[in-house]
């Protein structure tokens, strides 16, 4: 959410119209600038765009684990686990997305927030393991927290495990779904656990939990959207990607070691170059000349290299 939506979000119903009136005298509709709080009371709300690809991936591949969002923390020091146990629902509670399922109705897809969800912490102790031994069953049971499927019509789509590998060490596992959550978000995640986790821990809880409730939540942003993106907009912005991608080649001919699959697996694997820091700076040069970012200057470059060894490939590469 914006800065603007934010402060607008606290302003009284009066104050909203009046800055509705002043932003239409200057040519603004308020409705494209503003996300307001959604009505709750409809039970199911639209999703937004980058929701509905996912659902619609997760109908096509069902029980593929490709967006699944694990992390893993280490945590060193004196750990209350019951009252960790304890921030997870509390978080629940101020997120309405981590009691969000879906569900389909004539075919089109809708989110559901439920009041309250079961949120436990499953405790597993490995103190008792040898050290090698340890390390490897802490490796296994990330693995597998991070590819347990989700079912996209249960909530919470979020799952916590903590590992605990000796009296002051332990590791949280985290397995969100990228439908309710992203990258972005997880640094909100571990910063509210650990103040909820010191909040609980010093008994400094308000009626209203340890942490304000928030103004606006993922549905308001999902109907605004689709308010916002409709009709004559919506085919302006959806044509101007077809003109763009339209004659892209389906498959980027490369020279593979093997033949290429005709159905996707999502096994892949990682390369790792590591740039010195005068490349890189040179690099942070570049992307400021050109307005940019680091990370678009690095994709450009990928984007190169792909087409260098593309072959017969048009100029343009398409990159998802």
């Amino acid at each position: 959410m914006s800065k603007i939506s934010q402060t607008i979000a606290t302003l009284d119903p009066k104050k909203r119209a009046l800055l509705a009136a002043l932003l239409k005298e200057q040519g603004v509709e308020a409705s494209r600038v503003v996300i307001l709080p959604a009505p709750r009371g409809a039970g199911a709300f639209p999703l937004s765009f980058a929701q509905e690809r996912l659902w619609f991936l997760d109908r096509l591949w069902p029980g593929d684990t490709s967006y699944n969002l694990p992390a893993a923390l280490r945590l060193s020091g004196p750990l209350d686990a019951g009252v960790l146990g304890r921030v997870f629902p509390e978080i629940a509670r101020r997120h309405e997305t981590l009691r969000t399922r879906f569900v389909e109705r004539e075919g089109r897809p809708f989110q559901a927030i439920e009041p309250a969800v079961d949120l436990p912490l499953p405790v597993i102790d490995l103190a008792a393991l040898e050290e090698e031994r340890r390390e490897a069953e802490t490796r296994r049971l990330a693995s597998a927290h991070a590819t347990w499927p989700f079912d996209l019509g249960k909530a919470p789509l979020l799952r916590v495990t903590l590992l605990r590998l000796a009296a002051e060490s332990h590791v949280l596992l985290f397995n969100v779904h990228h439908i309710i959550s992203d990258g972005w978000s997880f640094g909100v995640l571990n910063r509210e656990v650990g103040e909820l986790y010191e909040s609980l821990a010093q008994g400094r809880v308000s009626s209203q939990g340890a942490l304000p409730a928030l103004e606006i939540q993922y549905v308001d942003y999902a109907v605004w959207q689709r308010d916002l993106l409709q009709g004559a907009e919506l085919e302006r912005q959806v044509g101007y990607w077809r003109d763009k991608l339209a004659g892209a080649p389906p498959v980027l001919e490369l020279p593979l070691d093997r033949p290429r699959s005709a159905d996707p697996s999502g096994q892949g694997g990682q390369a790792f170059l590591i740039l010195g820091p005068e490349i890189r700076e040179g690099l942070a040069a570049l992307a400021r000349q050109s307005g940019a970012t680091l990370f678009m200057v690095l994709l450009a470059a990928f984007a190169v290299l792909l087409r260098r060894h593309a072959g017969d490939a048009p100029d343009d590469v398409v990159l998802g």
